[in-house]
């Protein structure tokens, strides 16, 4: 299983997934401990807020994303191309990991059914909210 988790610096989990364009990658395979095996950096046109929905993006490859929150589009869109995205409030890149994997934090997209914002013509999700957490451990 790969698990990428939102991080802009490389050393905390972050939010606002749409927008994020630095991720750490782990991999997990046969009941062992996740290893970080990555990083991605990519290019501000590869974030998803802005990305055509029908070109390959290198999330593609994960299983999961985690992150310190996430718009509906945004889970959404990865749903789509079968990312499960989870929301935390660890702010630890390998404690998030374990906790995910652990079943202590939910998908977003699995428990959230609060209106996080309104989504323009394109999929786009406009709520550029602080992220604040819901009873669902969805952020939005």
């Amino acid at each position: 299983m790969r698990i990428a988790v939102t991080s802009q610096n490389f050393r905390t989990v972050t939010g606002h997934a749409g927008r994020a364009r630095r991720f750490i990658v782990f991999e997990v395979a046969g009941g062992e401990a996740p290893r970080q095996v990555g990083q991605l950096d990519l290019d501000a046109d590869m974030a998803i807020h802005g990305f055509d929905h029908r070109a390959r993006h290198p999330l593609d490859d994960m299983d999961v994303l985690i992150t310190g929150g996430a718009g509906e589009g945004f889970v959404r869109h990865l749903a789509a191309r079968g990312v499960q995205v989870v929301a935390t409030a660890e702010s630890d890149p390998q404690l998030a990991v374990a906790a995910f994997l652990a079943g202590r934090i939910m998908s977003a997209s699995g428990s959230c059914n609060h209106d996080h914002g309104d989504l323009d013509a394109e999929g786009h999700d406009h709520d550029h909210g602080v992220g604040s957490a819901h009873a669902c451990n969805c952020h939005g």
